[in-house]
């Protein structure tokens, strides 16, 4: 794409009522417009980028044999009685028609899932099955002040699966396990990722988190020097060992939650009769699991974890192009240069604007695509053209003939 037919443009200064460095970055980078307090519009840049994490998602998913739906947001309030939440959940956006009946904006999918599971599970051969969605929710957050780690209305993926027993459940809950950390892992983010205990609440003993470490995390989280498993602050009193292994020496660290995995058992299919008989013909309540991750969230840790005085650092697997190019003076070997990048399929911006060297390395660098691309005068005296990581500072010249095998 050509950066001057872009619909955004990059600021210098940072936006007032932002204080994170998510926000920031993302602002001045032209990725996200702030709307109001926890509610941003994603912006061309912004969107590339998400639908990269969210392919990224589908991908594992997918090969722990989830199946995409969408549900809807607008939810019955008959659904969240019959769970005792339409007045426990203190988030809850409740919204009303013309002819005065109420509505949810779903902050979550159980009251939704679960009925719609039921007219498609009649029998014990119908399970385990597993489905999922990317779903823009919705959660009366009083607390919007961390950029898109914590908003009012955000994208999430969640998965639940349905199982006959307890121990399917288990078996499936540790692949789902794995498949997080290979999708932190494609993320860029697996090495300072952890997989933490918390409450589980009214469900089981435990439920787990994926807590990237970062200073601006607004948990605390103690991780285990024995196996690098964690526990959540809110359960550490309760706890004298780690859980996973025995261990009893700890590290503090703050931390971003990134993801997270309930054992929801009978919590839903309870209130719902959500039941098949097995194959002895014995009525059995299924057990359930539920499985999410946010989109924005994992966007905003992304540039919290990369990113130096210049801008946003993005790993190459969801950054939204591979490449930046920069023409120093237009001139027809950039053109070229191009043209042949996107005619070999590499994801490229082309900075053809108007402006000095310096305004486009730092719009460059702000940015922060995996690679710099520089064709000038100088560069082609030398005898090709300049390439650099953005991750490294030092860059170097090519041959022309070298670029698109060196970018595939």
């Amino acid at each position: 794409m050509k950066q001057s037919q872009l619909f955004t443009k990059t600021t210098k200064e940072n936006p007032k009522d932002e204080t994170s460095i998510n926000a920031r970055l993302l602002i001045r980078a032209g990725f996200i417009d702030k709307l109001m307090a926890g509610v941003y519009t994603l912006l061309p840049l912004g969107l590339l980028t998400i639908k990269k994490i969210e392919n990224v998602i589908r991908e594992e998913i997918n090969k722990i044999d989830g199946q995409e739906i969408v549900m809807p947001t607008l939810q019955p309030k008959e659904n969240w009685e019959k769970t005792g939440r339409w007045d426990a959940m203190d988030d809850l956006y409740k919204v009303k028609d013309s002819g005065n009946k109420e509505y949810a904006l779903g902050p979550t999918h159980e009251e939704i899932i679960v009925p719609l599971a039921k007219k498609f599970i009649n029998s014990y051969k119908d399970i385990p099955t597993y489905v999922y969605q990317f779903q823009n929710k919705f959660r009366m957050e009083l607390r919007s002040k961390s950029g898109i780690l914590r908003g009012r209305e955000f994208l999430m993926k969640d998965l639940y699966s349905f199982h006959l027993t307890k121990e399917d459940l288990d078996d499936y809950y540790q692949k789902a396990k794995e498949a997080y950390f290979k999708i932190f892992e494609r993320m860029g983010l697996k090495e300072k990722t952890y997989y933490t205990f918390a409450s589980g609440g009214s469900f089981c003993k435990y439920s787990h988190e994926f807590q990237t470490v970062n200073p601006v995390g607004e948990d605390t989280i103690y991780i285990c020097e024995k196996c690098q498993s964690a526990i959540n602050k809110e359960i550490k009193d309760e706890i004298n060992e780690c859980p996973e292994c025995g261990g009893k020496k700890f590290r503090e660290e703050k931390a971003i939650e990134v993801g997270n995995i309930f054992k929801l058992m009978n919590k839903y299919s309870k209130p719902f009769d959500l039941s098949v008989l097995d194959e002895n013909g014995k009525k059995q309540e299924l057990v359930m699991g539920c499985y999410g991750i946010g989109l924005g969230r994992a966007m905003g840790t992304i540039v919290e974890t990369y990113h130096d005085e210049a801008g946003i650092i993005w790993p190459e697997e969801i950054a939204p192009f591979k490449v930046h190019l920069i023409s120093i003076k237009q001139n027809e070997e950039a053109e070229k240069i191009y043209n042949n990048l996107m005619k070999d399929g590499v994801e490229v911006l082309y900075d053809d604007c108007e402006a000095s060297a310096g305004e486009k390395f730092a719009d460059a660098d702000l940015i922060g695509l995996p690679y710099r691309v520089v064709i000038s005068d100088k560069s082609l005296k030398a005898g090709g053209i300049e390439i650099k990581k953005r991750s490294e500072k030092k860059a170097e010249i090519i041959k022309t003939t070298e670029l698109n095998s060196l970018l595939k």
